[in-house]
Order: C-alpha cells, then sequence, then structure tokens
C-alpha cells in the first residue's frame, strides 16, 4: 500500500502455533488511524469486556500506525493493547524506540495474539520470514540478557520487544520492554505477554512505508520539524534536560506530591532529584527515539555512591515516584530504582508509587515491620531501593508490592492509602495544586494517567494558552480536547512530546498527506473522540467504577504552598465535562453521541 499503511496484520494463535497474514482492515483503519485506536478497534471486535485479564480470551495486540517509520518528527511509536490485568480497563500502552518502524518495514502494520502458549516461545520475523520459536532458555533473563542472547542468535540488526521476571511472574504492573530501555509502561502488558508464555517479538525489515502524496508529505513534515525546533520545550528545553526538568517546574506551583501525598506538595529538596542537576552530575549525553527531533531521553552514568547505575533515565515521573514521593532526595537511589525497572521489565510509576504508599501503611502502624523484613520509612532510600529490588525478582514482601498500591492497601485494610484512580497509580502531579489535571486522572479510561489529556501544558507550561492551575473554569471543555487529539496522536504513530510545539492543524496536515485523505481538520479530529468513546464503551461493559479520586485529594487540604489549602474541585467540574462529551449525568456515552460517531 502507498498511503502509511503497509496493508498487513499478523495473528498469531499461540496455543495451536498458527500464523496468518490478514489484509489490513481499511475500514477501519480510516475511522480509527491507526497505533491505539486501531489496536483498540480490533480489540473490541474479538475480545469480551469480561475476559480475564490473564486467560486465554485477552488478546494482545501490537499496532503501528499510518506515521510510524515515516518522515514525520518523532514517529517512532507503537501501542501495546489489551485489558490491563492491573485496572480491568482497555488499555493501550504506548512505546517509542525503533521496534514499531522496524514491524512496518518488515511489511506488518500491527500483530494480535490469541490464546497461550504452553510453553515459552518467541516470535521471529524477517520480512515474509515468520516463526514461533522456543524461547524455555530464555524464561527467566531479564531485559538485557534477553535482548543480547536474541541478537546474538538472529543478528544485532533485529530488533527485540521483551519481557523480564516481572511480566513472567505476573507482576500486575509489568512492561513489554523494547530496544532495551524503552517501554509499553503503564497498565500491566508486560504481565499479559508473560500469561501467554511469549517472551519476545524480534523484528528485522527492509521494506519501505510510502507516502499517498510524497511531495506534500514532505512538505507537511519539513513544517512541523521547523515548528518543532523553533519552540523552547521541544527545541532545546527537553534536549537539554530531559523531562526531568520539570521537578523544580512543578514544585514551583505546589503540585510535586511529597510522602504518598500525605506531606503535602512541596519538597523542600527537590533540585537535588531535577533535571538540572542530573545533567550536571551524572550525564552521558542525550538520547532520541526513531526519527526523533526532540532527544529528551538521558544516558546517565552513576558510579560513586551507595547507589551505581548506569542506563537510561529516569524521566520525570520515575524521578518523582523513587524521588519526592518516597520523600528521598538521593538522585543515586532514584536512578538505581529506575534501572532496576528497566532490567526487571516493570513500570516505574507504579513501582515507586507503591513503594511510598507502603511506607505511609508502615509508619501508620497498618503494615508490619515483620511482613516486609525491614524498617520502610520515607526518605529513607536504602530501603526504597531494596523494597524495588525485592518486587522485581518476586521475592518475600515484594510479591504483595507486585499487585500494586492499591491491592496492596486493601489487604492492610486501607484502600484510601493508595493515590492511585482506577487502581492505576496517579504520576508526579498533585490534583490538589492543579485542577485540571486532577480531572484528568479521574476521567482517564486506563486510570490514573497524565499522557490521556496532558493539562500540565496549559495549566503549569502556559501551552498552547496560560490557564490558573488553581481554578476550575474552562478545564473540562480543554480536557475534552486535549483528550480526543491525544487519541489523535496516539493513533498516528507520532510522540506525544510533538504537541509541545505542533498541534491539530500539522497532525491532521501529516495524516492528511500520508493516507491520502480529503477530510478536514475537524474530520479528523473526530477519529480520536471515536476512539475516547470506544474505550469508555468498553470500560463500562467491563464494569470499571465511576470516575472518581483518593479521598486524599478531595477531603484533605494541601498544609503549605502556593495551592495551600486547596482540595480538588472534581464534582464542580465533572458535570460540566460529561455535558462537553455529549454523555449523561452520570458518564455515560448517549445514543445521540453514539451515532454521531459512528459507534
Amino acid at each position: 500500500m502507498k498511503n502509511g499503511y503497509v496493508g498487513y496484520i499478523l495473528r498469531v494463535n499461540l496455543t495451536k502455533g498458527t500464523i496468518v497474514k490478514e489484509r489490513l482492515n481499511e475500514k477501519n483503519a480510516n475511522d480509527y488511524v491507526g497505533a491505539r485506536g486501531l489496536g483498540t478497534k480490533y480489540f473490541c471486535d474479538e475480545c469480551d469486556p469480561k475476559c480475564d485479564p490473564l486467560g486465554p480470551e485477552n488478546n494482545l495486540i501490537l499496532m503501528t500506525g499510518p506515521l510510524t517509520g515515516t518522515f514525520a518528527s518523532s514517529s517512532g511509536r507503537y501501542d501495546a493493547c489489551a485489558k490491563s490485568p492491573l485496572t480491568g480497563t482497555l488499555d493501550a500502552s504506548n512505546s517509542g524506540g525503533h521496534f514499531g518502524p522496524e514491524l512496518k518495514y518488515a511489511g506488518y502494520d500491527g500483530i494480535i495474539f490469541e490464546d497461550q502458549s504452553e510453553k515459552p516461545v518467541y516470535l521471529y520475523i524477517n520480512d515474509d520470514v515468520v516463526e514461533l520459536r522456543d524461547a524455555s532458555d530464555l524464561w527467566g533473563k531479564d531485559v538485557f540478557e534477553t535482548t543480547d542472547a536474541l541478537n546474538a542468535v538472529c543478528g544485532d540488526s533485529f530488533r527485540v520487544a521483551t519481557i523480564a521476571p516481572a511480566g513472567e511472574q505476573g507482576c500486575l504492573f509489568a512492561t513489554i520492554m523494547n530496544d532495551k530501555h524503552r517501554a509499553a509502561g503503564r497498565g500491566g502488558m508486560g504481565a499479559v505477554m508473560g500469561s501467554k508464555k511469549l517472551k519476545a517479538v524480534v523484528v528485522k525489515g527492509t521494506k519501505s512505508v510510502f507516502a499517498a502524496r510524497p511531495e506534500k508529505f514532505f512538505d507537511e513534515c519539513a513544517r512541523a520539524r521547523a515548528m518543532l525546533k523553533a519552540h523552547p520545550v521541544t527545541g532545546a528545553g527537553l534536549s537539554a534536560y530531559g523531562t526531568m526538568i520539570l521537578v523544580n517546574i512543578v514544585n514551583g506551583v505546589g503540585g510535586l506530591p511529597v510522602n504518598n501525598g500525605s506531606a503535602g506538595s512541596c519538597f523542600p529538596n527537590a533540585d537535588a532529584i531535577s533535571g538540572e542537576s542530573l545533567t550536571a552530575k551524572h550525564l552521558i549525553r542525550n538520547k532520541g527515539c526513531f526519527g526523533c527531533s526532540i532527544g529528551c531521553g538521558r544516558l546517565t552514568d552513576i558510579q560513586s555512591g551507595p547507589f551505581k547505575s548506569r542506563g537510561e533515565g529516569p524521566e520525570y515521573e520515575a524521578g518523582w515516584s523513587f524521588g519526592a514521593d518516597c520523600g528521598i532526595d538521593d538522585l543515586g537511589a532514584a536512578c538505581n530504582a529506575n534501572f532496576l525497572c528497566n532490567q526487571y521489565g516493570l513500570d516505574p510509576i507504579t513501582m515507586g508509587a507503591t513503594v511510598a504508599c507502603a511506607m505511609e501503611l508502615y509508619e501508620k502502624g497498618y503494615l508490619p515491620e515483620e511482613d516486609i523484613g525491614f524498617p520502610l520509612h520515607f526518605g529513607d532510600a536504602a530501603a526504597m531501593v531494596k523494597a524495588t529490588e525485592m518486587t522485581c525478582k518476586g521475592e518475600g514482601f515484594g510479591k504483595v508490592m507486585a499487585l500494586g498500591s492499591y491491592r496492596m492497601a486493601e489487604k492492610y485494610g486501607h484502600p484510601e492509602l493508595s493515590m492511585s484512580v482506577k487502581k492505576q497509580e496517579m504520576p508526579a502531579y498533585d490534583g490538589r495544586a492543579i485542577q485540571g489535571i486532577g480531572l484528568e486522572y479521574a476521567t482517564s479510561n486506563r486510570g490514573g494517567c497524565h499522557v490521556r489529556g496532558y493539562m500540565i501544558s496549559p495549566e503549569v507550561l502556559g501551552i498552547p494558552m496560560a490557564m490558573d492551575p488553581l481554578t476550575t473554569e474552562g478545564k473540562p471543555a480543554t480536557l475534552k480536547l486535549f483528550q480526543d487529539l491525544t487519541a489523535l496522536c496516539d493513533s498516528t504513530g507520532i510522540c506525544l512530546f510533538t504537541t509541545f510545539g505542533i498541534g491539530l492543524p500539522e497532525i491532521a496536515g501529516m495524516y492528511r498527506e500520508a493516507v491520502g485523505s480529503d477530510e478536514s481538520d475537524e474530520e479528523i479530529l473526530l477519529k480520536g473522540e471515536r476512539v475516547w468513546n470506544l474505550e469508555k464503551q468498553f470500560n463500562i461493559a467491563a464494569g470499571i467504577e465511576k470516575d472518581t479520586l483518593p479521598p486524599r485529594l478531595l477531603r484533605e487540604a494541601l498544609p503549605e504552598g502556593p495551592a495551600q489549602g486547596k482540595v480538588n474541585e472534581l464534582q464542580t467540574m465533572l458535570k460540566e465535562y460529561y455535558a462537553a462529551r455529549g454523555w449523561t449525568e452520570e458518564g455515560i456515552p448517549t445514543e445521540g453521541k453514539l451515532k454521531e460517531l459512528k459507534l
């Protein structure tokens, strides 16, 4: 095909050991774009919302977008779609690197994995040669060991997506890691992969991806790249300091949760764990994914002090979860814990937040020391790293922490101390100090998440317009727009970070020329809204709890800082949000809205 897509899907039945090459459903591709949207559509058409996330009926779908692997900036993205074992929601976990483009160069827009294998296997793809191979000797190996072993057998030019012990052992927030350090990180997609005894996918491709109107497509991509280069965030800030630059910025507005949110959201030693400190002391160089013009990745090296590591990261959310959220200002400890997560394949946001929750349970006397095996106080960097390592390896109390903070806190009688939404831990922004991000957490279709409608952009960074983080005015309608645009962006296969510097006209322009569409910007944005509503329909059918926030954010006022005295005013915003979406007051899509979206 010469319209952004390569035209084929691989369907792999792991029980039968069969592999079928299918034509891409072009109508669905048009209606749902690709990656997150198209993977979600395939999943909803084929899987029961009530299925067991770790059972054979839960398909795992790896899907690229029409811009993946093209000249579009930061076009290295793919999505892993399945029912989440952590939340029970429909999840599409997004990853960068080079794996997604390589899959398209081999001639496939996506892969659908069905059922479960009796023994460990990996999928080998070399253009038209596709085989299931025995992976028994790889089971138990970490991400780096597995990647190196497969590259040694298949060749260094193959791209590898794999799980590690966390996914094999069913850690509910295990990740799929590709290119060693890139992650389909949230919702437990690695646990789904592990339940299927699917250790890895290795792929090499020598084909091409074509645009429908190549000259116009090149012009649109060049224009977007120029805008990204000129923007202070995408052209300088993220390249120089990575996402950790947000530490001091968010702390400055009183929005950096401390001690599981129990000590407010102003961390006195924030600069010690900031992007500026990371760059000054430990940065080797920055790094980008396929086609990236931003380069926000960090290659770091820490060889002094008690916590040594060398690898990629941490990102802002991981630095916060292992830092301020645990009351820790030791950058070496945060990097070490993040490196363990990359090595063993688990989500550092949930991991660090679960340690923070355990610390509060312990300090309040709800979690006995004998259950943990050692004291677990806020501020204890060594204990934090030890708890992380135990979870990575599935040892001792780590088996309880592998369930995530909600189930752990519920086990000890205090689920309200889990800072999660729909059982997924909220990231590094306090919804009391930043009202719109609180609404985003509550309404996110996959639980506590910041990248489904990044309200930090207007509320803290002033992009594309400045909004007061302490007020609710205008937030519901803005969030709805951001969520729809993000669903579109994710579905095209480009990185969300590009939306700091470009918007709907540029994304729609690249999409339009790649696929050969004559649709307006508004018609293309409607595809993002369609994806959002399809996800919502699935969650309703799956019986997912209503949109809300942890009691702490709704009832416990911040004790200090710029947002002193504030709680999140969710109920003020929620009714207006549902109205903006064309849903009922209970948050159910109406027949009129479904008809409008052709759902």
